[in-house]
């Protein structure tokens, strides 16, 4: 049986989807439920929200035999292999790291490649296409998790592709402004693409015994992130582009219609939550490499930071569980 694989997307940038991804992992840890974080980004922001430069130096000098994504990948990109093991950074009880690599944009093309030789079922590009789901079902097996949270970069491409498609579900993050909805615009049809496409093609797979992703993928909500507040609502700078959100997500990215009165923000079960951006204490979060609601007096908390700080573990606790109830995840942890 194959362990969750939950991807945060949205192919507008700006998002603060690393963040969402940093901290909802964390949070799955702190409940109890065995988590790993995988870096699909070519950025590798994530890995470096986690790890030092010291350490990373370590694991991307030529010298590592730790298996970072891109290692994992190379034996495909070189003809000389298949994927490799992938190295687990350990992180903190229940959670571990697949590390991302700057490197990871040379296998860009060959995904590229391989996707329409699917259709004439060549070896080569199922493998090459599946391999993101092997490698992250072998961390899972690895690291006993019950559930894998990846990162993306923003846009559309085939490193994109090759994730979206290993992922049971999608959290869509999205800011109230212009771009961020055309974002939505984009990605709901593209999903339905590449599910369509998916479907085609794992009916040609030649491999005997290769895993391949299931499909397909799964919206199950969206986050508004960035909101700026005022006696706690949002200001009205964003109330226009806040409203059309609800009813753009139905339509373009569940495909569906919308009532003829439009849907409120609040009370839409699409929304799984509402998070604002916490601003000063995200560079002391930075700092000290761990969550906002992990962060002590000793990290630069004072007065009304704190209140904030047990805020924030509230607003991602509510939202890990609302995940793990549309994913089918137990937390172990009340």
């Amino acid at each position: 049986m194959s362990t969750t694989t939950i991807a945060f997307f949205n192919n507008k940038g700006g998002v603060e989807k690393t963040s969402l991804v940093y901290h909802t992992v964390w949070m799955f840890a702190e409940l109890g439920v065995g988590a790993v974080a995988v870096d699909l980004d070519p950025q590798a922001n994530l890995t470096s929200a986690f790890l030092d430069d010291d350490r990373l130096e370590e694991l991307w000098s030529d010298e590592s035999s730790e298996n970072n994504i891109h290692r994992c990948v190379q034996p495909l990109i070189e003809g000389t292999g298949d994927v490799a093991d992938p190295h687990l950074e350990h992180v903190a009880d229940y959670l571990s790291l697949v590390v991302g690599s700057l490197d990871l944009f040379r296998f860009e093309d060959h995904l590229s490649e391989v996707w329409p030789k699917c259709m004439d079922k060549d070896p080569r590009a199922f493998r090459v296409t599946s391999a993101f789901w092997r490698i992250m079902q072998r961390a899972a097996e690895i690291a006993e998790a019950d559930v894998v949270l990846m990162d993306l970069g923003p846009n559309l491409g085939a490193i994109n592709r090759a994730a979206l498609i290993s992922a049971d579900y999608v959290v869509v993050p999205v800011a109230p402004d212009l771009f961020s909805l055309q974002g939505l615009r984009n990605l709901g049809p593209a999903l339905n693409q590449w599910n369509s496409q998916w479907a085609d093609r794992t009916t040609k797979n030649p491999v005997p015994g290769l895993s391949l992703p299931p499909g397909p993928i799964k919206p199950i909500g969206y986050i508004v992130m960035q909101h700026s507040e005022r006696l706690s609502r949002p200001t009205k700078a964003y109330e226009k582009w806040a409203a059309r959100i609800p009813s753009l997500y139905r339509s373009e990215v569940l495909g569906e219609r919308t009532p003829p009165g439009g849907i409120e923000m609040e009370g839409d079960e699409n929304c799984l939550a509402m998070l604002k951006h916490y601003r000063s204490l995200m560079p002391l979060a930075q700092e000290a490499r761990k969550p906002i609601f992990r962060l002590k007096a000793a990290d630069g908390v004072v007065g009304a930071h704190a209140q904030t700080v047990q805020d924030a573990y509230g607003h991602f606790k509510k939202l890990a569980c609302e995940i793990a109830k549309r994913t089918g995840i137990p937390i172990p942890i009340s």
